[in-house]
């Protein structure tokens, strides 16, 4: 499927979603949020690919927010149809039984980065700046940055980065666990591609039950949470890819997995 506003590529399993927009920081329009999460449901459903990386275009910006200019003069209704397309995509991204890698290269603010924490991993350049600036417009995060955000870092400096809307940097992000990693500008894309090239060498029938087990034990309380991850391990324990890995593991040479 071809596309306006984003660039996907598929190589040896490891899909690149780019966010095409340069001339407007990469910022999401009501078209560009259609067309991720058409790409994304057409990766989700492609077995070929078994790793997603998502960027933006140039150095300057992963996505520097949502398009302003569709926002202005919203109806309730209206504002609240937008932030449920959103988080449609969020939600599809964050539970698409794949690892997704946000490169986080430059701004990721508002939408952009309630994008990255829809994301598997965050993996941030040295010059990415954060921030849900919402509050500074009259409005608040739609996307599901309220939820995710408290999630990842807790209540208290979820509620510093809502309320007061302050960028923080690449490093300070890290320190709060909302990124992963934070590698320098020149070496960002080849150490992000060697994570995912290193996720794409794995079952992605294991990785799928992972997934699982964290996003939906989230949902529950941790007893429950046990329970459906020693459910996930049974059906894990018996599949042909964990007897691959353990027969490979004992013989010392690399799994064959067959991802199932």
């Amino acid at each position: 499927m071809s596309y306006t506003n984003i660039l996907s590529e598929v190589t040896e399993g490891v899909a690149t979603v780019t966010v095409n927009r340069p001339d407007k920081m990469n910022a999401l329009n009501a078209a560009t949020v259609g067309e991720l999460d058409a790409c994304f449901a057409e990766l989700g459903a492609d077995s070929s690919v078994r790793v997603v990386i998502l960027t933006g275009s140039g150095e300057k910006a992963f996505v520097a927010g949502a398009d302003i200019s569709e926002m202005a003069d919203m109806s309730a209704a209206e504002a609240e149809r937008l932030a449920a397309r959103g988080q449609a995509l969020m939600n599809r991204i964050e539970n698409l039984g794949k690892p997704v890698i946000a490169a986080v290269n430059g701004f990721a603010l508002g939408g952009g980065c309630e994008l990255a924490m829809a994301c598997t991993f965050r993996y941030a350049s040295d010059n990415a700046k954060l921030g849900l600036p919402e509050t500074g417009l009259g409005l608040i995060p739609g996307f599901g940055g309220t939820q995710r955000l408290s999630r990842l870092v807790g209540r208290g400096r979820a509620l510093e980065m809502v309320l007061l809307g302050n960028m923080i940097t690449a490093v300070d992000a890290m320190a709060i666990g909302l990124v992963n990693t934070v590698f320098p500008q020149a070496e960002f894309a080849d150490a992000v591609m060697i994570v995912a090239r290193a996720l794409a060498e794995k079952s992605t029938f294991t990785l799928r039950m992972a997934l699982q087990a964290v996003n939906d034990g989230l949902l529950v309380d941790q007893d429950s949470g046990c329970r459906l991850e020693a459910a996930l391990f049974g059906v894990v324990g018996a599949s042909e890819d964990a007897h691959e890995g353990c027969a490979a593991f004992m013989e010392k040479r690399k799994p064959a997995f067959q991802d199932r």
